[in-house]
């Protein structure tokens, strides 16, 4: 009677198996910190306050740094680009949220010219991120 470690010869070729699950771990850990990085890839220095709530629900991420440098979810935008964005996902979607990260060195002038074109583009709901005292 044959069986089958009889018909097989030496293992010449690599087994990709491991690999595959290592790669895929990697893959899933990158995926998990992504978030997490893609906020903080502007340095921004939040003014501090006593009291802070979190957000209800996800809003698209505004962030300006001390040398008025504007970035959308990520991208950088300036405020033409930003205020035509806003106003076609606002044409979208009625509930849209934006949540202002300002470096706390920006001129308060700076901040009112950029909520000025956030609530031109037709954006209602517009939040101001902070830091805890």
């Amino acid at each position: 009677m044959a069986t089958a470690a009889d018909n097989e010869g030496p293992i010449t070729g690599i087994n990709v198996t491991p690999l595959v699950d290592i790669i895929l771990v990697v893959l899933i850990i990158f995926m998990a910190t992504a978030p997490l990085i893609h906020n903080r890839a502007m340095k921004v220095d939040l003014p501090k306050a006593s009291k802070h709530e979190k957000a209800a629900t996800e809003a698209l991420q505004l962030v300006c740094n001390a040398q008025k440098e504007l970035t959308l979810s990520g991208r950088r935008v300036s405020e033409e680009q930003l205020g035509a964005e806003l106003k076609a996902l606002a044409a979208k979607s009625d509930d849209l949220r934006v949540a202002l990260r300002a470096d706390r060195n920006l001129p308060y002038g700076d901040i009112v010219q950029i909520l000025d074109v956030v609530r031109g583009a037709g954006v209602r709901k517009v939040g101001l991120e902070v830091k805890a005292k």
